[in-house]
């Protein structure tokens, strides 16, 4: 949280603050949304795997809107953690209530935030902890909808290729397992593996099937789950796999809306106003969007109602969120990091920087995309540029740098492919990536240090050190290209290695401000 916004708030209270809890939703202020429903009449039917920050702003939020507009209350949620118990700790207490805080500037630039306390996750659950409650949860009858936020490394896949990670040493593990017997749950550790479980349970009993639902910034995210998933069910028994193929449904889905992590100035600032002790608020901005495809195997929410987009095909949605949204996010967050500044917002508020987002997305991401009726491009651009400069949010760079290697591939090299395919111009879009090599050797250019948090961290630190005995800065781009977990079939790729290395040349010799001017201009 800015320093700004902390001020705002003064030292914490001597006295300990309340805890959040339904008892005490009708003392709230005035001004604080809070659930208008009756929370004994929410049914579980949503098992959401991943409940971060990231789900409870996006799915649980939806979700109260739906609800609060008269949608069916059989859609509450139950989340699972599958690492840490640290939501379940902070959560439970609070009978799973928890506050969003939508924030953004007023006119003069002033931080201000409106706060929400969402009621509809019912629980949440610890895989570690009880792995067969989870099988069981997702074998529930009452169940009708499993749903995704684990990130890209989740999913235990190639990021180049998109095959499933047999030889990861987790996903080996669960396939050893036997996915009808609920008896040896305990032993997983993959999400596919709770899945696999799960659905071979709800399979032996003989129950409906349900939709599987990604949110999580994948190309063709349901095609992509269900692809994993099918593999990974099909290697320890083809009648799994099979009945997953013909009954369960995998919609494609395109979630938008930035959320940081959560701080303590972030709890702050909620108990402020709130009058009660959160312990896990969840800051977020004020702009979301949802586009899903409308293919549900045992119904959905009436998420319509909250002003969803159902379609029929997500794959335009995809391409805008992957390459406009998030490409410029992975490329300020690395130019950001390398120059010092610490949050998106500063950042962004650089000239030169959010220059270059314009003309990157302008001149070379354009031409990628689908057609989308009404859409204004220059005024979305416009629109993302002022969702970056919110300062009420204090996203921080390197938070959005991490697992590199498993997001540049969709949202900057898949746009870097089309565009040599047709012999367009790369420029901006190599200057990204070679932010990334550039932010790779882990000091900043004020000499400050930091980790680098990917899960192929030590690899690339492998293929960066072998890059570095080449002669020329041509040959180190040249060699780590060749890196084929993230560079796929563009490894080696003369254009693109030119274009990488007098990105790099420039960044290394000028700095991030001077570089960044340079390339927001016509080439």
């Amino acid at each position: 949280m800015s320093e700004r916004l902390a001020a705002q708030v003064g030292p914490p209270a001597m006295e300990p603050l309340t805890r959040l809890h339904p008892s005490s939703l009708a003392a709230l202020p005035a001004e604080v949304a809070r659930p208008l429903y009756r929370r004994a009449e929410l049914r579980p039917g949503i098992v959401h795997l991943g409940i971060g920050s990231f789900a409870r702003a996006f799915l649980c939020v939806a979700n109260e809107a739906a609800i609060h507009a008269g949608g069916d209350p059989r859609f509450g949620v139950v989340g699972v953690s599958l690492r840490s118990p640290a939501v379940r700790d902070a959560l439970a207490p609070q009978e799973g209530l928890f506050t969003v805080a939508r924030r953004d500037a007023d006119e003069q630039g002033r931080p201000r935030q409106r706060l929400q306390v969402i009621g509809n996750l019912m629980q949440v659950l610890v895989a570690p902890e009880d792995p067969a409650a989870v099988v069981e949860a997702i074998a529930s009858r009452d169940t009708r909808i499993v749903s995704l936020t684990i990130t890209e490394k989740g999913y235990t896949l190639d990021p180049a290729s998109g095959r499933l990670l047999e030889e990861h040493p987790d996903v080996a593990h669960d396939l050893m397992q036997d996915p009808e017997d609920l008896s040896r749950a305990p032993a997983l550790r993959t999400a596919l593996g709770f899945l696999a479980h799960g659905l071979g349970v709800r399979r032996a009993r003989g129950l409906p099937p349900v939709t599987l639902l990604s949110l999580d910034n994948l190309p063709h995210n349901g095609r992509t789950l269900q692809n994993l998933l099918v593999a990974f069910a099909r290697r320890i028994g083809p009648p799994l796999a099979d009945w997953i193929e013909a009954h369960c449904t995998f919609p494609n889905s395109v979630v938008d809306r930035i959320v940081p992590a959560t701080t303590q100035a972030d709890r702050r600032l909620v108990a402020e106003p709130l009058h009660l002790a959160d312990a896990w608020p969840v800051p977020t901005e004020p702009y979301i969007d949802w586009a899903v495809e409308d293919h549900f195997a045992a119904g959905r929410p009436d998420w319509h109602l909250a002003g969803v987009r159902l379609v029929d095909d997500a794959t335009p949605w995809e391409r805008l969120k992957l390459r406009v949204v998030n490409g410029s996010h992975s490329a300020v967050a690395y130019l950001g990091a390398m120059a010092g500044w610490a949050t998106v917002d500063q950042a962004i508020a650089q000239p030169e920087l959010r220059g270059l987002v314009r003309t990157m997305q302008l001149e070379e991401v354009a031409p990628t995309l689908l057609p989308l009726p009404n859409l204004d491009f220059t005024g979305y651009v416009d629109g993302l540029v002022a969702r970056l400069a919110n300062p009420a949010l204090a996203h921080r760079t390197q938070q959005i740098a991490m697992d590199g290697s498993q997001k540049l591939p969709q949202r900057l090299l898949a746009t870097i492919g089309e565009r040599l395919a047709t012999g367009a111009p790369i420029a901006r879009l190599a200057l990204a990536m070679a932010a990334w090599m550039h932010y790779l050797r882990g000091i900043d250019e004020w000499g400050r240090p930091y980790a680098i948090e990917d899960p192929l961290a030590d690899a690339l630190a492998t293929a960066r050190a072998v890059a570095e005995r080449e002669p020329t800065l041509h040959d180190r781009v040249a060699a780590f290209s060749h890196f084929t977990p993230v560079f796929g079939e563009l490894a080696g790729h003369a254009t693109l290695v030119d274009a990488m290395t007098k990105a790099l040349g420039s960044l290394q010799s000028v700095g991030v401000r001077m570089t960044a001017a340079r390339w927001a201009q016509p080439h």
